[in-house]
């Protein structure tokens, strides 16, 4: 009988304990802080991944078969345009100059010597052409025979082929100057290829090769990017794109942590079939004083206001389908009400459909549960 009594009570104990936890959750009305939905507005961004690039990378590459003998700069050095970066072992490429060098003074010599030949030549024709008048005069006279005329006329046209004939001798030496001289100019030019200067003002961000390397037309060198010339490359959606403009501020957020200034600077006018999405560029406001080609950053766009209504962030919350809403305070209760939302900043949440303008909503809704009894914390409505 007493163990009877002992459960009795204790199932009373429990039920008492229950039914107090239970008014205690859901029957007391419990204070918080309300919010009124109305009509505002807040920044409209496009965020989204990218990787910082450089618009104008250059790549050193060799274009001679040679051996590395020098390199002068290293990852991370400054480099101004027509500064020495590499040099490459040009003995074979100064000893072929050397053939032309050689071959141009002794066709030199060649030319003078045809010019000379020339002179004598014309000389010879001038001797003629004196003897040719004196002999046709004295034929008239009667003092030479016809034959010495014919002759005088042989020996003027002799003249004049010869004139004519080391004319063609000079012309042809100076065609060969002139072939030489375009041969001493590409010799010139690949014997400059063994010196890799740069192409202009940078900063080297990779160092492709070694002293001691053979290298062969092509084999990469040296990396070098501009640093003014930073941006990061995102994509867009298409959805979207119509907003964004260049010159329009952005922020740009690298791995490490650090937030810089930038403008948007090119938007693609190609979009990708398979993704929807377009390219675009932000420039940085300002040279990063750390950076890396193809860092991982993330880029946020500034494009506009957007107008509706609007409710605290911490409003948000999630039922137990884990679908996205708020608590509307409704007779004193707070009722779930999924919703639907669109941008939102640091403090505040567009909701784009599901919730009307003036409605009460509890503005923290962490700690307060669906269909608790809830009364407006001390203070007001927020």
């Amino acid at each position: 009988m007493n163990r009877r009594r002992l459960l009795a009570a204790s199932a009373v104990a429990l039920l008492l304990v229950v039914a107090g936890a239970a008014w205690w959750r859901f029957g007391r009305a419990i204070d918080v802080p309300v919010t009124v939905a109305a009509q505002g507005s807040i920044a409209a961004r496009v965020v989204g991944p990218g990787t910082v690039q450089a618009r104008i990378p250059v790549t050193l590459s060799a274009r001679v078969n040679a051996t590395v003998t020098q390199v002068h700069v290293d990852v991370g050095d400054e480099v101004r345009r027509g500064q020495l970066l590499v040099a490459l072992d040009d003995r074979d490429l100064s000893a072929r100059r050397g053939v032309v060098s050689g071959q141009q003074e002794a066709l030199l010599r060649n030319t003078d010597g045809a010019r000379a030949a020339l002179a004598k030549a014309q000389a010879d024709l001038d001797l003629a052409r004196s003897k040719h008048r004196r002999d046709v005069e004295l034929l008239a006279q009667g003092f030479v025979s016809q034959a010495a005329v014919d002759a005088s006329n042989a020996a003027l046209d002799g003249a004049a082929a010869g004139v004519e004939a080391a004319r063609a001798a000079l012309a042809a030496r100076e065609a060969d100057a002139r072939t030489l001289s375009q041969e001493a100019r590409y010799s010139d030019t690949v014997l400059s290829y063994a010196r890799i200067v740069a192409p202009m003002d940078g900063t080297v961000v990779q160092r492709l090769s070694e002293v001691g390397n053979t290298v062969v037309p092509g084999t990469p060198l040296l990396k070098i990017v501009d640093p003014k010339t930073l941006w990061v490359a995102t994509r867009v959606d298409e959805s979207v794109v119509s907003r964004v403009q260049t010159g329009q501020s952005a922020s740009i957020r690298l791995r490490s942590g650090e937030v810089l200034p930038g403008k948007v600077a090119r938007i693609a006018l190609q979009s990708d079939a398979a993704t929807r999405e377009l390219d675009v560029h932000v420039a940085f406001d300002a040279v990063p004083e750390h950076f890396a080609i193809d860092q991982e950053a993330e880029v946020g766009i500034d494009i506009g206001e957007d107008r509706g209504i609007v409710v605290p962030l911490a409003a948000l919350t999630r039922d137990r389908a884990g679908r996205q809403g708020v608590l509307v305070i409704d007779a004193g209760r707070a009722r779930f009400r999924p919703v639907e939302t669109s941008g939102a900043d640091a403090r505040r949440v567009l909701v784009r459909s599901g919730l009307e303008g003036g409605e009460s909503v509890v503005a923290v809704a962490d700690g307060v549960a669906a269909n608790q009894r809830v009364r407006p914390a001390p203070g007001g409505t927020r």
